[in-house]
């Protein structure tokens, strides 16, 4: 398989063409937003277009001039909130006509980790600086 960089507008665009034909996509995504389950420029992600998606779903999401992967932390309705779990406060709003497709796999090296739905990391969000900053100095 070739690798290629693309610029994300260019890759991201290609991605969600993919997906809408019901195709699986797998990139390699930059960026810490989604430490420590998800490296920057180190893992890869595999994605599908998916009816409806979940609190928990890690997905991949069309924003007003960017695009975020990020964890689906509440839904009502029609409106999605998005969170990172590497980050420590902020988060996104969509709509489920903003999802693109949704993590089935994240590819670690040669091994393949289907990803949870992040509860107990979830829960650990009033103490998660402490973790990402350990996690940082150790593995980063």
């Amino acid at each position: 398989m070739d690798k290629r960089i693309l610029p994300n507008e260019v890759l991201l665009e290609e991605a969600g063409r993919l997906l809408d034909e019901g195709r699986k996509v797998t990139f390699t995504p930059l960026g810490s937003s989604m430490l420590p389950f998800i490296r920057g420029g180190k893992d890869s992600v595999t994605l599908v277009k998916k009816p409806s998606v979940e609190v928990g779903d890690m997905v991949l999401v069309r924003l007003p001039g960017r695009y975020v992967l990020h964890r689906v932390i509440a839904q009502e309705g029609d409106r999605i909130s998005l969170m990172g779990d590497g980050n420590l406060a902020g988060t996104e709003t969509c709509t489920r006509a903003d999802v693109m497709g949704t993590v089935t796999t994240i590819l670690r090296g040669k091994r393949k980790v289907i990803p949870g739905k992040g509860r107990f990391w979830r829960f650990l969000k009033p103490v998660r600086r402490y973790i990402l900053a350990i996690y940082r100095r150790l593995f980063l």
